[in-house]
């Protein structure tokens, strides 16, 4: 949804599509608990009040025609303008959001278009993590659903602070849309270059249009899975718990894979009127198109694994008590003893102060900040995860990524971790990561990714763990 694209080949019959679950098709149903192995890290089941708009500590609202800055009408031609009215976004009172497009009698068209404020969905390395949603597609079919264009995606974390003026490379994961009231569901991965390119875009690597009975009638759950804890890694597309497209890692090259995956996401949820996926199954809107029929969604819910490290929660103390390293000039640091933040040997953009727990840490870390650590001896066994003990006061929708990458800053990471508000500043909390096993000696880099410019971790120490 986010650019050009979307003329997305079809076979000459679509597949219909099997529940492998027992599917409830009820108007509410509650968050589902966690698949094995995984934890909630974000949901929503819209259950305010009728009429009133989404806690904005959740979500932002897209407004107009376009990001700032970014391409015009979306970069897909569609032809509404996006509100934050409760005409178009609302809480139904029955436990749904409803995003709902409108024609005005003049001929234009009003809708909605609502993110996540947190950008930091994110499989962890060796882990997963699942977005899903569960929502009825727009109740309308036939010459009156020309131009509906509802969409359920995820972009990645770099789009939001520049409109999206990099994609596809960022990566979008589009897990559910469908047009001009098709009963159908289509998805997609859009990665690399426009046009072309590995991803064929504007296309992307997509499902092809798949039938889904009754998901204008009823309520059915769409999800995608990214998986890094398969060889090869996996994006996973489903609907009503059944897989019914998989993209493997191994299909395209390393670096065009890692670009669209391996970082943050954030969750959009929108209906679109025309532009040019619509326009390759019969176009409109046009004047028989019937006004004001809205998708409604029960909840949306984020799930996340650890990455293989430790299943229970990460403890407030400190998980390890063996004592801390430090690097004089030319010496060599162990890597399964606590490498304290401000023993660092290089660092960008950093702050060192008084730690809450004695000694120093290092704050104000954000978004392109770095550590660097020399000479960290892994030995020569395997290395299980690693632990940090952090901290943040960020505001509500402020979080982002740690990654552990080795002997240079571009290399891909080996190991990573999500974050955002523990309490405060000083509220340190240890969390797990698992990494890739390395040995030897090597130097060491933490480095912040984030959606956002602000701040978002203060850092006390960092150990890896056997």
């Amino acid at each position: 949804m986010a650019v050009p694209r979307r003329l997305l080949a079809v076979g000459a019959a679509a597949l219909a599509i099997v529940a492998s679950v027992t599917f409830v098709n009820t108007a509410e149903a509650a968050v589902p608990p966690p698949p094995a192995g995984m934890s909630l890290v974000f949901s929503d089941d819209f259950t305010g009040a009728a009429g009133t708009g989404l806690n904005r500590t959740n979500w932002l609202y897209d407004i107009g025609t376009s990001y700032p800055g970014g391409a015009p009408n979306w970069g897909t031609g569609e032809v509404e303008t996006m509100t934050d009215s409760t005409a178009n976004v609302y809480q139904d009172g029955a436990g749904n959001l409803a995003i709902k497009p409108i024609r005005s009698s003049s001929g234009q068209w009003t809708s909605g278009r609502v993110e996540t404020q947190r950008t930091d969905f994110a499989a962890p390395a060796g882990g997963r993590v699942r977005i899903e949603a569960r929502l009825q597609q727009p109740n309308v079919s036939g010459a009156a659903a020309a131009g509906y264009w509802p969409a359920f995606w995820a972009l990645g974390d770099a789009a939001r602070p520049v409109g999206a003026t990099n994609w596809p490379g960022i990566g979008e994961w589009d897990i559910m849309e469908d047009i001009n009231g098709r009963s159908s569901v289509f998805a997609a991965l859009h990665c690399g270059t426009n046009p072309g390119g590995v991803c064929n875009e504007t296309t992307g690597l997509g499902s092809g249009e798949r039938a889904c009975s009754g998901c204008q009638t009823g309520f059915h759950t769409y999800a995608i899975e990214f998986d890094r804890s398969t060889s090869p890694e996996q994006l996973r597309w489903y609907l009503d718990g059944n897989n019914y497209f998989t993209l493997n890692s191994s299909q395209i090259d390393a670096t065009t894979w890692n670009n669209a995956t391996h970082h943050g996401m954030f969750v959009i949820l929108n209906v679109a009127m025309g532009g040019g996926f619509p326009a390759a199954f019969g176009g409109g809107p046009t004047a028989e198109t019937q006004s004001g029929v809205p998708m409604l969604v029960d909840y949306v819910a984020v799930y996340q694994s650890s990455g293989g490290g430790p299943s229970t929660p990460p403890s407030s103390s400190p998980p390890i008590s063996t004592p801390p390293s430090s690097t004089p000039p030319g010496g060599t640091r162990d890597a399964y003893a606590q490498i304290q933040a401000e023993s660092h040997n290089a660092a960008s953009n950093v702050t060192v102060e008084t730690c809450s727990e004695g000694g120093q840490d290092v704050g104000n870390l954000g978004n392109g900040d770095w550590l660097q650590f020399n000479n960290v001896n892994f030995g020569t066994g395997g290395v299980r995860d690693f632990v940090g003990r952090v901290a943040s006061g960020a505001a509500g929708g402020v979080s982002g990524l740690v990654e552990v990458r080795v002997d240079s800053r571009s290399s891909a990471p080996i190991g990573s971790f999500a974050l955002s508000n523990t309490g405060g500043w000083q509220t340190w909390t240890s969390v797990p990561g698992n990494v890739a096993n390395v040995t030897g000696s090597h130097t060491v880099y933490l480095t912040f990714t984030s959606g956002q410019p602000a701040d978002f971790i203060n850092v006390n120490w960092i150990q890896f763990r056997k």
